[in-house]
């Protein structure tokens, strides 16, 4: 059995807010509900396939198989090898008080990365705001490719490549219910 690491609480933080020009309500069951229809709002998502949903009462348990694509840096591609770029989302949705506590499982190494975190849709007069809150560390050591006394060197950038990646992805999300909102509603 393999021993859980200890990582750092030092963790990079995901930090955004959105707003969005739709109720509450709307917005939160979008995102819940329909999050694979907003891949073409999504520029740089293949793919999201929801793998299982578990609905008990105000609780839903959502497991979605994200597939990126997106141009991995030089820097970061000893490392980073486009199947990592795949990652489940394990989501627990309260429909009480419009949350989302997730929490990212990486394709490969997946001791390695730790991301999880808690959104919010919140009430703004007629308007929602999705209040993103996260955390992410990656500890390379053990990683093949990526030689011991590299590791404390390397972890902040590729820390920084996956803020850089997910944070505006993250709020993609946001856009992309907007986006989505705005066509069915010129729909009729």
């Amino acid at each position: 059995m393999r021993q859980a690491r200890a990582f750092n609480p030092a963790a990079m933080k995901l930090e955004a807010d959105a707003k969005i020009p739709f109720s509450q309500e709307l917005v939160f069951t979008t995102y819940r509900d329909r999050l694979p229809e907003l891949v073409p709002y999504l520029p740089d998502i293949k793919r999201i396939t929801v793998k299982s949903r578990d609905d008990e009462g105000v609780i839903t348990k959502i497991l979605n198989e994200w597939e990126a694509s997106t141009e991995i840096p030089k820097v970061a591609q000893s490392i980073v090898k486009p199947e990592m770029l795949e990652w489940l989302d394990h989501a627990t949705w309260n429909a009480d008080d419009k949350t989302v506590e997730w929490r990212i499982e990486t394709k490969m190494f997946t001791q390695n990365v730790r991301c999880q975190g808690k959104n919010t849709v919140i009430a703004d007069g007629d308007h929602a705001i999705f209040r993103l809150r996260g955390d992410l560390e990656v500890d390379l050591k053990g990683i093949p490719g990526v030689p011991r006394f590299l590791a404390g060197k390397v972890t902040p950038h590729v820390e920084k490549f996956v803020v850089q990646l997910l944070t505006p992805n993250l709020l993609a999300v946001a856009s992309g219910v907007e986006q989505f909102l705005t066509a069915e509603a010129a729909k009729g």
